[in-house]
């Protein structure tokens, strides 16, 4: 079982209610849009370079 990890950001006040916006527009909650967005960053990268490969941690 792969465990779930914790980012922080910081952000400027009127991008994270766009962001919202954007998030609620799509029916998705903010973290949801946020894993919708990284997923989709990871997926073209790997169309354009291969597979990215991953390493077993234990952190």
């Amino acid at each position: 079982m792969k465990k779930q990890k914790h980012i922080s950001i910081r952000i400027d006040a009127d991008v994270l209610e766009k962001f919202h916006y954007v998030a609620k527009y799509d029916d998705r909650s903010a973290s949801g849009q946020i894993m919708y967005l990284i997923n989709h960053c990871i997926r073209a990268f790997e169309e354009k370079h291969g597979t990215i490969p991953v390493t077993e941690n234990e952190n």
